[in-house]
This record gives C-alpha cells, sequence and structure tokens, in this order.
C-alpha cells in the first residue's frame, strides 16, 4: 500500500506555557504552579500528530532567523515531518504564551512573528511536487496562502481540510476551496454558525442550515460532547467523545485535526475519521503540554486498531 501524504500549510509557535490553580483577573498578579516551554502552532501540531499516525507528513511555513526557528526545524526533524518547504526569514519566529488553568482550561495569545512571510506560491509549489492525500490549512498564516495551495490541490482532485482557528472572516477563496471545514464550537459561532447550547436537536439543525449555506462538508468539535459531522449533502451525526480527566486541553483541537487527516489520508470515511479525532484528542488532554501531550506512535498505532476494529 502506498504510504499516504499529508501536506500541512500552517503555523509554528513556541509554547510558552504557564500553570496556576486560576488564572489573574484584570490588573492581578498571581503565583504560578508550573512553567513549560514547548513547540506549538496550529499547523506543525496537527502535522506532528498526522506523523504520528505512519503518513509521510510535509510542512509549508517559514521561521525567523532566530535561535525559535533553528529549534523548530530541528524538532521537526525529530519528528519526522518533511521541512523541504520550510524557509527561514529575518525576524522572529512565532511564539504563544498559554496560560493553564486548575481545570486545564487555556487561554493563548499568539504572535504571528514569521507565519506571516510565508509566500503563496510556495505552497502552490508544494502541492504540485508532493500530490499529497490530503491538504490541512489553519488561521494563523495569511489566508491568501491557503487559499492558493487549496485551489491547486482542488484543481488536482486532492481533498482539503481548512481549520478555521483562531476564528475569522472566511476569505470566500479560501472557502471555495475547502471540502471539509472543522470549526469547534466556538469558532463556529464565531465564523457565523450560531451558538450550539447543548440542545442536539437544535444544534444539528443550526449545524445543517450552516453547512447548506457555505456548500462544503462540516465538522464541529465539541469537547467532551464529541464531534458533528455533516459531509456535504448528507446529514448530521454524532461522534461520542472518550471519557477521561483532562488536565491540559492546549492542542487538543489540533490533535483531532491531525487525526482527522490522517483517516482521510487512509481513505477512511469521514465518521471513522472523526472517530480517530476524538480518540486522539481525549487521549491528548491526560498529559500536559501540546505537541509533547500527543500519544506516540506505538500509541497512535492501536488506536488506528481500536477505532477500525
Amino acid at each position: 500500500m502506498t504510504q499516504p501524504v499529508v501536506l500541512v500549510v500552517g503555523s509554528t509557535m513556541i509554547d510558552l506555557i504557564a500553570y496556576a490553580d486560576r488564572l489573574p483577573e484584570a490588573g492581578e498578579t498571581l503565583v504560578g504552579t508550573a512553567f513549560r516551554m514547548g513547540f506549538g502552532g496550529k499547523g506543525a501540531n496537527q502535522a506532528v500528530a498526522a506523523a504520528r499516525f505512519g503518513a509521510r507528513v510535509a510542512m509549508v511555513n517559514t521561521v525567523g532567523e532566530d535561535s525559535y526557528g533553528a529549534e523548530y526545524l530541528a524538532n521537526f526533524a525529530a519528528q519526522g515531518v518533511d521541512t523541504t518547504y520550510v524557509r527561514r526569514v529575518p525576524g522572529s519566529s512565532g511564539v504563544a504564551p498559554i496560560w493553564v488553568d486548575g481545570a486545564g482550561m487555556n487561554r493563548i495569545i499568539i504572535v504571528p512573528g514569521a507565519n506571516l512571510a510565508v509566500p503563496a506560491e510556495l505552497g502552490v509549489e508544494a502541492v504540485r511536487a508532493l500530490r499529497p492525500s490530503v491538504v490541512v490549512g489553519q488561521f494563523e498564516i495569511p489566508q491568501t496562502v491557503t487559499a492558493a495551495a487549496f485551489a491547486e490541490a482542488r484543481a488536482l482532485g486532492i481533498p482539503t481540510v481548512l481549520n478555521p482557528a483562531p476564528a475569522a472572516d472566511l476569505d470566500p477563496a479560501l472557502l471555495a476551496a475547502t471540502d471539509w471545514l472543522v470549526p469547534n464550537e466556538h469558532e463556529f459561532a464565531l465564523i457565523g454558525g450560531g451558538v450550539l447550547d447543548g440542545d442536539e436537536a437544535a444544534e444539528d439543525a443550526r449545524i445543517a442550515a450552516f453547512g447548506r449555506r457555505v456548500g462544503v462538508s462540516l465538522i464541529v468539535t465539541l469537547g467532551e460532547r464529541g464531534a458533528a459531522v455533516l459531509p456535504l449533502g448528507g446529514s448530521v451525526s454524532r461522534v461520542a467523545a472518550v471519557k477521561v480527566t483532562a488536565v491540559d486541553t492546549t492542542g487538543a483541537g489540533d490533535a483531532f485535526v491531525g487525526a482527522f487527516a490522517s483517516g482521510l489520508a487512509l481513505g477512511w470515511s469521514a465518521a471513522d475519521a472523526a472517530r480517530l479525532g476524538c480518540v486522539f484528542a481525549a487521549d491528548s488532554v491526560t498529559r500536559p503540554g501540546t505537541q509533547s501531550s500527543f500519544a506516540d506512535h506505538a500509541g497512535a498505532a492501536a488506536m488506528l486498531a481500536q477505532v477500525r476494529g
């Protein structure tokens, strides 16, 4: 069987994570309980997650000429992510200061830095050269860059997966080249889908209406409530979450997207790929950190077997 190829057009960030029993109010200073520095960025997280499932994964990005940029290139090499289409540019790499409270919930500020310098032609070049099984994008690099790569993928018949995070208005050109749109419930509300309040029937109707309006297949991740899956022209189905005790939810959405993309690259149905995403994401929140919280290759292989039975 040909090894599936996942191409991620997206961001890299150095995560600067502070833990505290509770988060400070305006003007308040608290003493935290721990600090970790790690590798993050939605695009890079999703690339590393996909690589855990045995896919060949390549990244399109720009990092700074600072020490963080050099460290990130070394991390990609260690994680088995192809950096042929990663460039270094003058200035700082992206950083993400993160606060995590005692319940494992987080608040994040991203400073994109070099991520804003990714050239659109780099993504197009990567799609043409690699002919990947699936192309994945997010909103931490300019949408025009992702739109160009997605348009090339669409022309070649390659499926595309867009995680609209951090939430922003959707570039019509990017939306037109998107096959699967994967927001969480908060992003779903912010991009115009409406608030999901826990009434499953009402939520499904709202998701179906939004899917018809934008004309793409849709997965809305719902945290501990699992995910709602809507293939284009189909009906909404639900995938249950795995019940776990959360330690740190940072990167859980990226874990889901990376695993989902891996499932699609393997030729799985969207429902099975979403189940894999839910299992992998749930496992990740039981450990602190972002990429460091993802299951290793052996754990990911066990999840593949578990979901496909």
